[in-house]
């Protein structure tokens, strides 16, 4: 072990005499973007440090050259570019007189990936664009979470879960369906098991839990309709908003004048929608109901902000990219209706013309939260049993930077977890 640990030391200690850079662009010229973010997880797994290039050339990452990165990047097909001493410190000019600024990465963060164990009929975006970046992540679930295991990560992201114990509301398309079945009869085991009366009441626990782990510093990413479930959960942490349909028993009544939105993190003064065999939760959600007013991938675009990277470091990073148009997708959650949103909550990302807003930023306690909106950033309409995307076929794509950029956010600050 010593001599490994020595060996990692010098992999990355060891400069060449005449001290030279290599530049990863991360800009139109680069091969494949998805890669590039795996590459820099690769340099921090093995002790290196990262310069993150905040605004300058679609957030391009600098290193200490080493031949040994420049051997991996060629494996994995990525662009670099090795410079001098000189051409840096002409970087650092140009950054240090415009809307740019430099982040240090040096923490390598440990992640997780909230997913059932049970095959679902539908892929997640975040896990396909780690298994891609060759970035590694742990799952976990209900039982996990429970008995306390969010203490050993920094980044946690939520697959498409409905937090509210509704089965993701599908009963009335898919309730004959085996999976959907099967789902149901699960979930009922584990909460029984665990010693709650209803999954609904699980998922409140795990919300709490959860809820939690980003107050002690935790670092949290959901799409879909883990977004607004989540805060929906939080609002109705004590009524019963499941119909008979999910639960056995009926849903409390007027439980609209009772939600407490006072505990919710990104959103207020929503609507449930109480029907089970509508697909919606609240009108959170902006998702066209009449499929004739559903639009091409292109023109339902969204355009990131911009924002000064010297004084808003965070979402400066979370919104790095080599274009601030990105094609639009839908999803059980497509968009947030902007009035809906907290004044407290950064807006990230909106639809061009429209109040719907798709990706937002915001804290809890002494972590934050970001929530993307959608299911699959390259499949515009992405449909239950579909097959999984090829990202192989979109290595520079837009929608997967920003998934890419929140899971190296953590990296760039040395946090104070809770013992």
């Amino acid at each position: 072990m010593r001599l490994l640990f020595v060996l990692s030391l010098s992999f990355f200690c060891l400069r060449p005499a005449q001290a030279e850079r290599l530049l990863i662009p991360m800009d139109t010229t680069q091969r494949d973007h998805l890669k590039s973010y795996g590459l820099a997880f690769w340099i921090l797994e093995h002790g290196g440090t990262i310069e993150w290039l905040l605004n300058y050339r679609g957030g391009t990452f600098l290193i200490d050259f080493q031949p040994s990165v420049a051997a991996e990047a060629q494996i994995r097909g990525i662009t670099t570019a090795r410079i001098s001493e000189a051409q840096a410190a002409q970087i650092y000019a140009e950054i240090d007189g415009g809307n740019m600024d430099i982040v240090r990465l040096e923490k390598l963060p440990k992640i997780a990936v909230y997913t059932p164990p049970n095959k679902q009929p539908w892929d997640d975006a975040v896990t396909m664009a780690l298994e891609y970046a060759q970035i590694n992540y742990e799952k976990i679930w209900d039982e996990d979470v429970l008995e306390g295991a969010l203490d050993d990560y920094d980044w946690l992201h939520l697959h498409h879960e409905d937090f509210t114990g509704q089965y993701g509301k599908f009963y009335g398309s898919y309730g004959r369906e085996a999976w959907y079945r099967e789902q149901q009869t699960t979930y009922e085991a584990m909460a029984q098991r665990l010693g709650y009366a209803k999954v609904s009441e699980q998922k409140k626990a795990v919300t709490i839990k959860i809820y939690e782990y980003m107050a002690s510093g935790g670092f949290l990413f959901a799409m879909c309709s883990a977004t607004d479930t989540f805060d929906i959960a939080l609002a109705a942490l004590d009524l019963d908003i499941c119909h008979q349909i999910f639960d056995g028993d009926g849903a409390n009544t007027q439980v609209q004048g009772k939600l407490n939105f006072d505990r919710t993190m990104a959103f207020e003064n929503f609507t449930l929608e109480m029907n089970p065999l509508v697909y919606e939760f609240s009108d959170i959600d902006t998702t066209p109901t009449d499929m004739r007013q559903i639009r091409t991938a292109e023109a339902e675009y969204f355009t990131l902000f911009e924002f000064s990277a010297k004084y808003d470091p965070v979402p400066t990073m979370l919104t790095q990219c080599h274009t601030n148009i990105v094609d639009g997708f839908l999803g059980q959650t497509t968009a947030f209706r902007k009035g809906l949103i907290k004044k407290s909550v950064v807006l990230l990302g909106q639809e061009e013309g429209t109040d719907n807003v798709k990706y937002i930023h915001g804290r809890a306690g002494k972590g934050t939260f970001t929530f993307y909106a959608g299911h699959d950033p390259e499949d515009h309409k992405h449909h239950v049993g579909d097959p999984p995307t090829n990202l192989a076929l979109h290595p520079n794509s837009p929608g997967y930077r920003l998934i890419l950029n929140n899971v190296l956010f953590p990296a760039a600050k040395k946090k104070e977890r809770k013992t």
